[in-house]
């Protein structure tokens, strides 16, 4: 399975829109698209859906009262993608992968895989058996407005790979 990933689009206040033309191209042959937050209108996500199917997570700047009536929101969608258990969140689930983390979940409900977003900018860990992978802004990358970055995860095989790719 090939899943596009963004973060922090801001729209309208980085940018007026999502660069869909760099977005679409980017994202070709996804099945699916997970947005981080920071969404801020659910029009950014009937955008996206144009491209695949969206799941996203509530950012800590995103609107609840208007962002709870869109089923493809919430604070955390957890979904297995050929076998492998997902998080999708807004901000780094910290302590989870450290090694004094002492989790509330039973292991087999730990994530494989976190997408998160909130920081602006790219990052792909592995720590403790669990990928961690902010694929940046496409907007508004380390903080500056412009043409930023995406992620593509491919999980095909029981493999799990993902890069980082510039608008």
């Amino acid at each position: 399975m090939r899943v596009g990933l963004l973060s922090d689009s801001h729209v309208p206040d980085a940018v007026k829109e999502l660069p869909m033309p760099e977005l679409r191209h980017a994202f070709e042959g996804v099945e699916l698209v997970l947005h981080a937050g920071d969404i801020y209108f659910t029009s950014v996500l009937d955008d996206l859906a144009t491209i695949a199917p969206v799941l996203a997570a509530l950012g800590d700047d995103d609107s609840v009262t208007a962002m709870e009536r869109d089923r493809r929101i919430k604070s955390k969608h957890v979904l297995t993608l050929e076998g492998h258990r997902l998080w999708l969140v807004h901000q780094r689930p910290y302590g989870l992968g450290q090694p004094t983390f002492s989790p509330a979940e039973k292991a087999e409900e730990l994530p494989e895989i976190v997408v998160f977003g909130h920081e602006h900018r790219t990052a792909v860990e592995r720590s403790h058996g669990i990928l961690f992978v902010n694929p940046g802004s496409p907007t508004f990358l380390n903080y500056q407005h412009g043409l930023g970055t995406v992620g593509i995860l491919d999980v095909r095989d029981g493999q799990v790979d993902v890069k980082i790719v510039h608008l």
